[in-house]
């Protein structure tokens, strides 16, 4: 092989593994107001919700997705309680009616996949859930789905490095032109889990909103702000 080849799929290569301009940020709730709010950032690109999550709001299902809907321009991931292919086939056609932009979030499971590959060929967006290996990655990716969530708190609760997945996840999709499932980091539990996800180069984060709001906070940015009002209250100057 010469050097020009070489070089030619070395650019290729680098091309491949560049999947998208920046991070999404997704929140990791089904509170309405919290969402309402937190939207007007304008760096919330989607929301991520659970039968948990939708417990804990005390909400309708439907329509706390359908006013979700209406905030949320970007994916919103609604979960499935079926256990079984055809429970979450139907499940996941119902969901998808909701809004275009839902995504339907199923587990990683032989029946969960059995599912993402029907409602993929149905041009119905997945997000496959629960995933706590390289190999179960690979699966969720070969079946199709959109998104891929892997829990990387509780990796860590058990003694396991939960970034260690996200890196082995994104080696071996970057591996594979074919594989075209993005990355979603779940059980988010820190800003190191952020940024470190970010370095790995992990297409989006679900972050609960006291985490999104933690991202904000550095104690020497505020030193650094109550030092230059000072200064400036000393001037008895005003820019307006």
């Amino acid at each position: 092989m010469n050097s020009y080849v070489i070089f030619l799929f070395h650019v290729i290569s680098i091309a491949v593994n560049i999947n998208q301009n920046s991070m999404d940020f997704f929140l990791d709730t089904a509170e309405v107001d919290v969402i309402k709010d937190l939207s007007e950032t304008g760096l919330v690109d989607g929301i991520t919700t659970n039968p948990s999550l939708v417990a804990k709001s005390g909400q309708d299902f439907f329509s706390v997705l359908e006013k979700i809907s209406r905030i949320i321009d970007g994916p919103i991931s609604a979960e499935v309680t079926a256990i079984d292919t055809e429970g979450m086939i139907n499940e996941g056609l119902k969901l998808s009616k909701i809004a275009k932009n839902i995504v339907v979030k199923l587990p990683l499971t032989l029946e969960g996949l059995k599912a993402c590959v029907f409602l993929v060929n149905k041009k119905i967006r997945t997000n496959v859930t629960l995933c706590f290996s390289a190999n179960q990655a690979l699966l969720a990716a070969k079946s199709g789905a959109t998104y891929v969530s892997p829990f990387i708190g509780r990796l860590d609760d058990i003694g396991e490095n939960g970034l260690d997945l996200i890196s082995n996840i994104k080696s071996i999709y970057s591996n594979y032109i074919a594989l075209n499932t993005k990355i979603l980091v779940a059980s988010v539990r820190s800003l190191d889990h952020i940024a470190k996800s970010a370095i790995i180069g992990a297409d989006t984060v679900t972050l609960p909103p006291k985490v999104f709001l933690e991202m904000y906070d550095h104690e020497l940015t505020k030193k650094g702000l109550d030092a230059f009002l000072k200064d400036w209250a000393e001037t008895k100057q005003s820019i307006l």
